[in-house]
C-alpha cells in the first residue's frame, strides 16, 4: 500500500511538472516564435507551479530533506532526540490540525471566485494547500508513533 501511494504521488507530481513544462514551452513558442503571446499560458503555468510546489511539499519531499537543526540533534542522546522529535512534530502537526478547518473553509469559500483568463474556481487552484496541511498532520502523527517506538532516532537526522 505504501509503495503504491509513493508511486502514485510521484507520478502525479511528475505529470504536473511535465504539463507545466509543456505549457511553458507553448508560451515561449507563441511569444517569441509567432509574436502572439497567449494569456492562458501565463495563468496555467502559475496554477501548475502552485500545484507542483504544494503537492511536492505535501507528498513527495522526504522528511529528512526538510530544513532542520541537525547541529543540536547530533549533539544530544537518544532520549533527548525522542523528546525533540515528539515535541517538534506535536507542534507542527498540531498547528496544521488546528489550521485545517479554517484553511478548508477559506479554500471552499474561494469556489465563488475564478481565475481571470481560464475561469478556474480558486478552490481548485488552492486545494493543494489543504492537501499539504493534511499531509503535515499525517506525517507528524507517523513521526510521533515511530518516535514512541524508538525508531528513527539514530545518528542520521530524522527530525
Amino acid at each position: 500500500m505504501q509503495r503504491w501511494f509513493i508511486r502514485g504521488a510521484n507520478a502525479l507530481g511528475g505529470g504536473l511538472f511535465l504539463i507545466m513544462f509543456g505549457v511553458f514551452i507553448v508560451q515561449i513558442v507563441a511569444r517569441f516564435g509567432f509574436n502572439r503571446p497567449l494569456p492562458w499560458t501565463d495563468e496555467a503555468a502559475v496554477i501548475l507551479y502552485v500545484w507542483v510546489i504544494l503537492w511536492g511539499a505535501a507528498a513527495l519531499v522526504p522528511e529528512r530533506e526538510h530544513v532542520v537543526f541537525d547541529l543540536v540533534w547530533n549533539s544530544v542522546g537518544l532520549r533527548t532526540r525522542r523528546v525533540m522529535r515528539i515535541v517538534g512534530h506535536l507542534m507542527v502537526g498540531g498547528l496544521a490540525l488546528v489550521a485545517l478547518p479554517a484553511s478548508w473553509d477559506y479554500v471552499r469559500f474561494m469556489q465563488r471566485e475564478g481565475t481571470p483568463v481560464l475561469g478556474i474556481p480558486f478552490m481548485w487552484v488552492f486545494l493543494p494547500f489543504v492537501l499539504l496541511m493534511v499531509g503535515l498532520v499525517m506525517r507528524a502523527a507517523w513521526a510521533i508513533w515511530t518516535a514512541l517506538q524508538g525508531k528513527g532516532l539514530d545518528a542520521e537526522l530524522s527530525l
